[in-house]
């Protein structure tokens, strides 16, 4: 039912709001050669969070399922912005079932705006499930793919008193010397992002570690 209802009516929605003039301009902004529609970010979730009200999943399987199929499916870029909302339903956050679909999504996804836009549903499974997510994101930091890499560096923002500290900083060592600029650049805004709670430790941590200008700066943007 999940199939025959939520996924037609999240495409018919998403292409009934897409705009020819806006599309050009974000496919242009993303620099990607996946067709854009022309719908902003808000609108994917406010249509998908009908679409999902209107057709509700029954179950996380179900749920995972029409995600999945919207993702592996997806001929504009909406749809796979809308496969990633679908994963912020009340029914599926903190599910650890739904791990593997969010590393297929960071891995197939590569690029920043997808990859970025799993980085939510990474963090509550940190926070809710820590002594399973530990390990996945030490594993992560060490991958070849650079995208799993920078979803480990990430995977606390937002997290601000409850970020742990000595994982921030191992995930961080260990890809200090990497020369791939999204690595980089995530490592700056994890740091930067902990300024807001805990500025102290991020300049001690400064002081401490040799890091590329690129990551350096970015993290020391607020600081005084």
């Amino acid at each position: 039912m999940v199939l025959d209802g939520l996924v037609p009516t999240v495409r018919a929605a998403l292409r009934e709001a897409g705009d020819p003039d806006r599309a050009r301009g974000m496919q242009a902004y993303l620099k990607t050669t996946e067709p854009c529609l022309g719908v902003r970010l808000p609108e994917v979730r406010r249509l998908t969070a009908a679409a999902a009200t209107a057709s509700p999943p029954a179950t996380v399987d179900e749920l995972e399922e029409a995600s999945a199929v919207l993702w592996r499916s997806a001929v504009h870029r909406e749809e796979r912005y809308a496969a990633v909302a679908l994963t912020g339903l009340p029914l599926a956050r903190k599910q650890l079932a739904l791990l593997p679909l969010y590393e297929e999504m960071i891995t197939t996804g590569a690029w920043w705006d997808l990859v970025d836009g799993v980085q939510p549903r990474v963090r509550d499974l940190l926070l809710t499930h820590p002594a399973t997510m530990h390990p996945v994101l030490r594993d992560w930091a060490r991958s070849p793919d650079r995208w799993l890499r920078r979803s480990a560096v990430i995977a606390q923002l937002g997290a601000r008193d409850r970020t742990d500290t000595a994982l921030l900083a191992e995930v961080v060592e260990v890809n200090a010397a990497d020369g791939e600029f999204f690595v980089r650049k995530a490592i700056g805004w994890a740091l930067r992002d902990l300024t807001k709670t805990d500025p102290d430790w991020v300049r001690r941590f400064l002081d401490e570690q040799e890091l590329s200008p690129l990551s350096r700066r970015e993290a020391a943007k607020h600081l005084s």
